[in-house]
């Protein structure tokens, strides 16, 4: 299977879910790398430094724990995206518009919906913009 896996995705294997259920589909994700291919696309490595730098600052992360995550996250056979944001730029701000989604995640739904990949993610109105735009979400 070919996933696209957004930041709340990556985050929930260093920051307990709310629910056994959301932690178990992370943890589902998580196990897939080994036999699916995982695309992201540039903006995910953004978002993921973004919040374990957050968390550093409010104390629930050492600066020595989020560089150990990073390291651990680049060695997972993740595929980030090279085509060019330019490039998709007209197209996630027609998703965004469509759907009354942000640009971060219009990028992640142009990527899936461009790769076909099925989506895994734990925000509720980007998994429900895949679903009104056809794509597949990992539940």
């Amino acid at each position: 299977m070919r996933l696209v896996h957004d930041a709340s995705m990556t985050l929930a294997w260093l920051f307990e879910r709310d629910t056994p259920q959301e932690s178990n589909l992370a943890d589902r994700v998580l196990g897939a790398l080994q036999d699916d291919e995982a695309h992201v696309p540039w903006l995910w490595h953004t978002e993921v430094v973004n919040a374990l730098l957050v968390a550093e600052r409010r104390g629930l992360l050492t600066e020595a724990h989020a560089i150990e995550y990073l390291s651990r996250l680049s060695a997972l056979p993740i595929i980030t995206d090279d085509v060019s944001p330019s490039a998709r730029r007209d197209a996630m701000m027609g998703l965004a518009r469509e759907h009354g989604l942000t640009a971060y995640d219009a990028t992640y739904l142009e990527l899936a919906l461009r790769l076909g990949a099925v989506v895994a993610t734990f925000d509720r109105r980007l998994a429900e913009a895949v679903d009104r735009a056809g794509g597949s979400v990992l539940r």
